[in-house]
């Protein structure tokens, strides 16, 4: 007769023969004689599985059995053991599957309860508060700047322009076009529906802005004049501003010329001529610091960059006024550039000075100074700027325009070839005497 494996509970002793007297018990239609009980935990009493099998349940008698009987239970148990081994795989598979619908039932009721209490986005869930159709009557609404999805949503109902933030957010949410909402102010009715303001803040036609563009070169004034232009404001206003309040920089020592970067800038009705400038400034300290430009080392390249991009006509020139400059310093020569004559004069239209401009005693006057001038004679852009911190190489002294019309401008390294090239100037000059 083979044997039980030792795992199997008929090996145990007193387990065995308890079991045994319980398997005779069993009524004889039962096909495997009571033998599934073998393996089944007692049920139907409060002891503990090991207390099952006390003394109280031991039958001494039962030691007695006739050995036949215990051989016939033997088999039996060895038949059944090895019959339930072989059904186990289907059995635990079957376990398994009931376990996962169990788990996936359970989850799929959780995230129900759950959900419940989360808010409300486009796609399901409880309905959101919303008004319906395009509203009434007109409201200007502002969106900061760095405003993100929610405070959008947030401005718009706390002006009653939507029934509730969430309501925008949900409308928000399935149009991917949202995220190019820009800072300024719209205009907009008030109870509308969300899907109807998220279509009126995505059309350019409702947005209000002022797009000015301050270009390169221009004095403080003329930045002024344009931002005037640009916005409805007067210049006045702009002249009004104190320069302590638009977050200037040490170096400009509390001035504002050269230091109102020049770019397109879109403004608001809200934004006020001081709000204005303090973004010119800011954006200028953005660029500057991008250049590792601080300091001492900012007033300097602003103030080289500046003369550059008055001299200036082609950016591939840039770099060798930039180098003019750089050697007459070093030669100790007065730079003699009309551009600082034109500005101590505020004179904008002529190609040229007069003998009397140029003996000016200004500090600007660098015909009668050596050295670089006191501060920026304009607001330079990019392209000037680094090319006062990285000049080209070459040994040139002078360079003069010789045709205004087309910039055509030529370089020299002696007075002498300096001179043929200021004679071409001179014969554009007699053609065009107003311009001179």
């Amino acid at each position: 007769m083979s044997q039980l494996p030792d795992e199997s509970p008929l090996s145990t002793g007193r387990g065995r023969h308890a079991r045994a007297r319980r398997w005779l018990q069993q009524p004889d239609d039962d096909p495997y004689g009571g033998l599934d009980d073998i393996w089944a935990e007692p049920t139907g009493r409060e002891e503990p599985y090991d207390a099952f099998y006390d003394d109280a349940f031991y039958d001494d008698d039962l030691q007695e059995m006739d050995p036949d009987m215990v051989e016939h239970f033997d088999e039996a148990a060895e038949a059944q053991y090895h019959a339930r081994r072989r059904r186990s795989p289907w059995i635990r598979w079957g376990s398994l599957l009931v376990a996962l619908v169990v788990v996936v039932a359970g989850g799929y009721f959780a995230f129900g309860a759950v959900s419940g209490m989360l808010p409300t986005f486009a796609g399901g869930g409880e309905e959101v508060e919303d008004y319906s159709g395009p509203g009434t009557g007109e409201i200007v609404v502002e969106v900061p700047e760095g405003a993100g999805g929610a405070t959008i949503a947030r401005v718009l109902a706390e002006n009653d322009v939507v029934a509730s933030a969430d309501a925008f957010t949900a409308a928000a949410a399935v149009e991917p076009e949202s995220t190019s909402i820009q800072p300024g102010s719209y205009r907009m009715a008030e109870q509308m529906s969300a899907e109807g303001a998220l279509e009126r803040m995505l059309d350019p036609e409702y947005r209000e802005v002022s797009a000015v563009t301050v270009r390169e070169g221009l004095w403080k004034e003329e930045v002024f004049a344009a931002l005037a232009e640009g916005t409805g404001h007067e210049v006045s206003d702009y002249e009004a501003v104190d320069a302590n309040e638009i977050g200037l920089p040490a170096a400009a020592d509390g001035e504002m010329e050269g230091y109102l970067f020049p770019d397109t800038y879109s403004f608001g009705p809200e934004d006020t001529p001081t709000q204005q400038l303090s973004d010119m400034v800011e954006l200028g300290e953005t660029k500057y610091a991008e250049l590792g430009l601080r300091g001492e080392q900012l007033d300097t390249a602003l103030v080289k960059g500046s003369l550059i991009q008055a001299e200036g006509a082609f950016s591939d020139d840039l770099p060798k006024i930039a180098r003019v400059i750089e050697n007459r310093l070093d030669e100790d020569q007065p730079l003699g550039f009309d551009s600082t004559i034109h500005f101590i004069y505020s004179e904008r239209g002529r190609a040229g000075t007069t003998d009397a401009q140029r003996e000016s005693d200004s500090a600007y006057n660098t015909y009668t100074l050596t050295g670089l001038p006191p501060g920026p004679i304009n607001s330079p852009g990019l392209a000037a700027i680094k090319a006062a911190i990285d000049p080209a190489q070459g040994p040139w002294l002078y360079f003069v325009t010789t045709n205004p019309d087309t910039g055509q401008t030529k370089f020299a390294v002696t007075f002498k070839e300096h001179k043929k090239n200021v004679q071409e100037f001179q014969r554009w000059c007699r053609n065009n005497r107003d311009a001179c």
